[in-house]
């Protein structure tokens, strides 16, 4: 069976996310880009919704903010904290991943708002 354009999405938006490292986080919108998705961070939200696969880190996505993006089940809010904290990323009092210490920077990624955290990781290049 063929799939869709929209189950190939998918398919590469599951595969970036199973690509962040425990204790780290990636936005919606990183990894739209990463993947290459028209629609951006959106199509990302719509993916994790449609989730069946437990074995992908969906838990390790958070908004441009850093936040835990509001769900129709509130449960889940509470289960994405939980499943950070475990992992070592801990929430400010606004309910918000320092992205400066948790983004997830993926190796060979030389542009874009993903590569923030390198700054001051070594002198003149």
């Amino acid at each position: 069976m063929a799939l869709t354009p929209r189950l190939r999405s998918y398919e590469r938006i599951y595969r970036e996310v199973s690509r962040i490292p425990r204790g780290r986080v990636a936005t919606y919108g990183q990894i739209a880009a990463i993947a290459g998705i028209p629609g951006g961070a959106r199509q990302v939200g719509y993916a994790l919704a449609a989730l069946e696969d437990t074995r992908v880190p969906w838990h390790r996505v958070v908004n441009h903010k850093g936040g835990i993006s509001p769900r129709a089940e509130p449960s889940f809010e509470a289960l994405q904290r939980q499943l950070l904290a475990r992992e070592g990323v801990t929430l400010d009092a606004a309910g918000r991943v320092s992205l400066a210490r948790f983004r997830w920077v993926p190796r060979g990624s030389g542009s874009g708002s993903h590569t923030r955290r390198r700054r001051g990781a070594g002198g003149a290049r």
